[in-house]
């Protein structure tokens, strides 16, 4: 069965949702999401479900509500696992055990994450299917076309996603240390020259903070409106596939 077709107008009703939070999720903040990820719903509305990093939750809300994939249950491990990477395999593997006696088919909502690859062998051993990509940052743009910007010799940018603008003095100022020693900037960010701000919705107070993160790293600031790219389409298709 196919996802239903979204609505006219879903940009505009994405971006209104997403600029104001929801009255459904009173307790979805973003340092819950980074702290303690998200439960799965109590009551379970399909079979399938999704394990996703946390500093995914909001996306893949507003995926579902446009595209009508409401059959999707979503569960979220705690975003500040990206701070170590070598924790997410074993955490994403917890996680489908404790859910695979739930859920006939269960989707990993995460790239390689710094993984070094063990999350996709992990995934592979387990049978459950993984978004493609090294990162978010590569998927949100399209994994296609970061793959050519970066051999083209986009190599020096530092990316930030809406979360992360967000999240960047917990993601990025305090690990670093600079929040103590604000000394380290040109140590730590000699070697990049641009911040590329990848939005998924378009809100000019994130707009007005990523700009800030900019000046605060001493980077030249760039705006790329990316949308969820690979995310959604990952998403739909596989909505579609269980269903075929």
């Amino acid at each position: 069965m196919s996802s239903p077709r979204p609505r006219r107008g879903r940009a505009a009703r994405l971006n209104a949702r997403a600029a104001t939070p929801s009255a459904s999720l009173p307790a979805l903040s973003e340092e819950r999401l980074t702290e303690m990820g998200l439960e799965p719903p109590e009551k379970k509305t399909g079979r399938i479900l999704l394990i996703a990093c946390g500093a995914l939750a909001r996306e893949i809300l507003d995926i579902k509500a446009a595209n009508g994939l409401d059959h999707l249950d979503l569960t979220c491990l705690p975003a500040k696992l990206h701070l170590y990477p070598d924790q997410i395999t074993e955490q994403v593997e917890i996680a489908v055990q404790r859910h695979s006696a739930t859920y006939d088919q269960i989707y990993v909502v995460y790239a390689d994450c710094g993984t070094g690859g063990l999350l996709e062998a992990k995934c592979r051993d387990l049978g459950v299917e993984m978004i493609p990509g090294p990162h978010c940052y590569s998927f949100f743009e399209g994994n296609d076309r970061f793959e050519k910007i970066t051999e083209a010799g986009e190599i020096t940018a530092f990316y930030l996603t809406d979360f992360l603008v967000k999240q960047f003095d917990a993601f990025v100022w305090r690990p670093m240390g600079l929040d103590q020693n604000p000394e380290l900037r040109g140590m730590i960010f000699g070697n990049y020259t641009t911040l590329v701000y990848q939005s998924q919705i378009e809100d000019p107070a994130l707009m007005d903070k990523a700009r800030d993160c900019a000046a605060r790293m001493g980077l030249a600031f760039e705006h790329r409106h990316t949308g969820y790219g690979d995310l959604e389409a990952s998403l739909k298709h596989w909505s579609a596939s269980s269903f075929g």
